[in-house]
């Protein structure tokens, strides 16, 4: 177990250095730091003087070797629009950023599993062709859409929705199910974590968006968790328990499950990532103030610390998500742990 999480570390470590190598270069590729951080009336003698001080006369090496130093230690420089530590705005905008991810990841978990579950064990029934369909529109509405069509339907039909009496007993009112369609909501202040997680208003705004971003990681593991449910139970060991006379559900949740969930974990821990990297387009339409968002303004005025800040910060993220799956997934397939075994064995 040792040896095996040593080696994922070494190339964890080796991808954060391709992709600071990669983040580096935007700075030496894509325009003159000094062009972007003064104006037009600053004289020659002043532009040469902070090419000194930012320390761009060096070697390549040397500016390589600053860049890496600075990064581990959480320092990314300034931002050349807002002229304010990058670090600071990227730990201002993590924590909407993150909860909008951890919670479009639960949601994608606690419903595509027992959807995968269930129209695996029922793959006739109509529910399981409903649920399929529902699946198939998840994957190819592009998710701008999908956001789009939610604000329409919970918060702009919604809030003219007149109320609808029910044969004189009592009233349905439509708008009491309104959605806010932008922002965060009203956030509090934890140690210096602001969550929208312990107020009302922060619940609801995180609904639309929470769901825009999981709809597709949703459709994807329900559909990887029945396919690997069908195989499974058609293996021997699965038709040997059921001549033993084990209960279906004890075979179903006990043993096809368990096996099932092996490339589940995998999969699912690759998506977390990639919810957090792909979050832009759910926090531009919602106007989530997180650092997707953040990072597309950034892309439209050039501001190249904030540009190499984020990508740094999404590869360290897919990283150490990398290295959790992989140790789980040691310690839930036992044939990697057998296989290591033979390896020690024969050393």
């Amino acid at each position: 177990m040792v040896a095996f999480i040593i080696r994922r570390f070494i190339q964890s470590l080796f991808v954060m250095f391709v992709v600071a190598l990669v983040s580096f270069a935007m700075f030496q590729f894509i325009g003159d730091p000094v062009n972007q951080m003064v104006g037009i009336e600053t004289s020659l003698a002043e532009r040469a003087a902070l090419r000194e001080r930012l320390g761009l006369n060096d070697p390549i090496y040397v500016q390589f070797w600053h860049y890496i130093v600075n990064a581990v230690s959480g320092d990314f420089g300034l931002s050349y629009q807002h002229k304010r530590p990058v670090s600071d705005m990227l730990l201002e905008r993590l924590p909407a950023t993150l909860e909008l991810s951890l919670v479009s990841a639960l949601f994608s978990l606690i419903v595509g599993i027992p959807m995968g579950v269930y129209t695996g064990l029922n793959r006739e029934g109509f529910i399981a062709k409903a649920f399929l369909t529902i699946s198939l529109i998840g994957i190819s509405l592009p998710t701008f859409l999908i956001g789009i069509l939610l604000i329409f339907v919970f918060s702009v039909m919604l809030a003219n929705a007149p109320p609808i009496p029910v044969f004189d007993l009592f009233t349905i009112y439509p708008s009491a199910l309104q959605l806010p369609s932008f922002g965060r909501g009203t956030t509090v202040d934890i140690g210096g974590w602001r969550t929208g997680l312990l107020t009302t208003d922060g619940l609801k705004a995180l609904i639309m968006p929470s769901i825009t971003l999981g709809l597709f990681q949703l459709t994807l593991i329900m559909r990887l968790v029945r396919s690997e449910m069908l195989e499974v139970l058609r293996t021997d060991y699965i038709k040997f328990a059921r001549a033993r006379g084990l209960a279906n559900r004890a075979i179903n949740f006990g043993h096809a499950l368990k096996n099932t969930l092996v490339p589940v974990i995998t999969i699912t821990g690759l998506q977390v990532g990639s919810i957090i990297a792909f979050a832009i387009i759910t926090e531009t339409v919602f106007q989530w103030p997180g650092m997707g968002q953040m990072f597309l303004l950034a892309v439209q005025n050039v501001d190249i610390p904030i540009m190499a800040a984020y990508l740094m910060l999404i590869a360290f993220f897919f990283v150490v998500i990398n290295l959790i799956v992989d140790m789980l997934y040691y310690v839930v397939d036992p044939r990697l742990r057998v296989d290591a075994g033979k390896v020690s064995g024969h050393g």
